[in-house]
């Protein structure tokens, strides 16, 4: 398994439930300009769709050598999940109003795969509490590193 991305963002603006691996349904191009670091994962999320999830606002750059073949940078791109996966995942987000969130992206036997998740938004309190608490591990750290 080769990491390619993490959106650090999800981490800080929601509460992470639960996790679930999907396949990408990706271009030639695509694939190419992933393989260079050409990726963006900052605002993208996950809908659903006629019982289809795809992942919106992904941004792959263009692929240098692409020509008139290039892709669409932020098109939707549909993931690969069982059916019975995406109707936990609608109904879930349906019932509890959660969002849908990619975490990371990473190579895994040569397939692009996305680690996406279950997400309930955090209050500005909340990322407070979290940032005071990660401050005070660090600090406790350092402490303990010079002791």
């Amino acid at each position: 398994m080769k990491l390619i991305s993490i959106n650090k963002k999800a981490k800080f603006d929601y509460f992470l439930l639960d996790k679930f691996e999907a396949g990408l349904v990706l271009k030639g191009t695509e694939i190419k300009s992933i393989r260079k670091n050409g990726l963006n994962l900052k605002d993208s999320y996950v809908r659903i769709k006629n019982n289809e999830a795809y992942l919106i606002n992904l941004h792959i750059s263009h692929y240098d050598h692409g020509n008139q073949f290039n892709h669409d940078e932020t098109r939707e791109r549909k993931l690969l999940l069982h059916k019975r996966e995406i109707r936990k995942l609608n109904q879930e987000s349906k019932e509890r109003s959660l969002t849908i969130v990619p975490t990371r992206i990473y190579f895994d036997r040569g397939f692009v795969k996305v680690e996406i998740a279950l997400a309930q938004g955090k209050k500005n309190y909340d990322k407070r509490e979290v940032e005071k608490q990660r401050d005070a591990n660090r600090e406790i750290l350092k402490h303990l590193k010079n002791y």
